[in-house]
């Protein structure tokens, strides 16, 4: 086995002991008093209105749904970002060649010569072009949901299919 390979087996086996140690001794320490109190549902300090187990408004999914969509979008534009100022930096030939290196090995860990001023530059113009894309992408599909109603807290019935009175 590589050390890489038997690096990660004992992480792993270190984690799950720890898990493990730590679940025992909070199992042995804690006290066990259960009460009806603590058995009931708990929703922000309000007392609970009929059961679990309702049916809640759609519109509240898509909505949390939207977010997630976004949020992982900006999750994509945090190494771009990262990448895009880096080969910027790198292409800066008025910054010491010290930085600029510095910079080159923020996108390729290794680099020991002072990357050219135009390759840079050029990286960065594909890595804005890849940008673009990718934002024009998240565009459409926003558009399609804008088109549809489904940004609409009342959903408009305009862009769905009508039903006849046979159901087809």
């Amino acid at each position: 086995m590589t050390d890489l390979v038997t690096g990660i087996l004992v992480f792993i086996a270190v984690g799950i002991l720890f898990l493990l140690a730590n679940l025992g001794l909070g199992k042995l320490i804690r006290p066990n008093r259960p009460s009806v109190a603590k058995g009931e549902i708990y929703e922000c300090g309000e007392k609970p209105i009929g059961t679990a187990w309702i049916q809640f408004d759609l519109r509240f999914y898509v909505v949390a749904l939207l977010f997630v969509i976004f949020d992982v979008e900006m999750a994509f534009f945090f190494p771009w970002a990262v990448v895009f100022g880096s080969a910027n930096r790198a292409g800066d030939t008025t910054l010491p060649d010290t930085e600029r290196l510095s910079a080159a090995n923020t996108i390729a860990p290794g680099t020991t010569t002072v990357p050219d001023a135009g390759t840079m530059h050029a990286f960065a113009q594909f890595a804005f072009a890849e940008f673009l894309v990718f934002f024009a992408i998240l565009l459409v599909g926003f558009a399609y949901l804008w088109r549809r109603g489904d940004l609409e807290w009342v959903r408009s019935l305009g862009g769905q299919p009508v039903k006849s009175a046979t159901g087809v």
